[in-house]
């Protein structure tokens, strides 16, 4: 048994706070990727405990107004840096330049995520150890149901470096993380006001309905099995 199935098995029952405690303590070089929405719990849990946390967030340049001022609130409200992260400015300029600004509507989100999502975090990914998402099972029934709390990134691993990543929220239910927001008064973004749950670029993303799962609300013009940007497409193969 490798060292990641043995802390897996160690910390699958463990709370949130003790899956990022432990992760904290197992690697200096770790940092939290924020998605600007309910995933900000990690950051109310882990800034309890390490005076040198590091998180970052994707920019992608076509986010929600009020997620960009949550960012900057989250930033405040904690007294932390999170550095913001760029795609490659030649790489949309030449789609935009080819396809226009809505082409994901008519050939799929996989390019656009590709060059805005996934190319800025691999170049982040590949300067650290480990990462901490806020991942849970309950997001997708159709790509999620599996996530471990701690795994191998087989997407993000490479050249002899074995990247880690922790999913400290991933057994808790959507529910239990409001719940903590609520209790903790953490800050939240103003979206999840107006029904959005799922949070992520503004052209893709929209309130759902009373009993819509909350991913119905992102890419709700491709196949349900096809939701998931690039970020965590592991799933997808070993859903596959």
């Amino acid at each position: 048994m490798n060292d990641i199935e043995t802390l897996r098995q160690e910390l699958e029952g463990a709370s949130p706070r003790a899956i990022l405690k432990a992760a904290l303590q197992h690697h200096d070089n770790i940092v939290i990727s924020f998605s600007g929405a309910e995933d900000v719990v990690l950051i109310e849990m882990a800034h309890k405990l390490t005076d040198n946390l590091k998180v970052f967030t994707l920019d992608t340049g076509r986010l929600h107004p009020e997620t960009y001022e949550f960012v900057d609130r989250v930033r405040d409200h904690y007294g932390i840096d999170i550095e913001i992260l760029f795609p490659d400015a030649q790489e949309v300029q030449s789609l935009v330049s080819s396809k226009g600004l809505f082409s994901f509507y008519k050939d799929g989100h996989s390019e656009c995520c590709g060059i805005r999502k996934v190319n800025p975090l691999k170049k982040k990914l590949a300067t650290v150890d480990a990462w901490i998402t806020g991942q849970r099972k309950d997001q997708s029934p159709g790509t999620r149901n599996d996530v471990p709390v701690v795994q191998e990134d087989t997407t993000f691993s490479g050249d002899g470096k074995t990247l880690i990543k922790f999913n400290p929220l991933a057994n808790w239910t959507s529910k239990e993380v409001w719940d903590y927001i609520r209790m903790s008064e953490a800050p939240y973004n103003k979206l999840h006001e107006q029904g959005y749950v799922s949070i992520g670029c503004q052209p893709c993303t929209r309130p759902v309905l009373p009993g819509q799962h909350e991913r119905e609300g992102r890419w709700w013009w491709e196949e349900a099995t096809h939701k998931e940007c690039g970020l965590h497409a592991g799933n997808l193969i070993a859903r596959g």
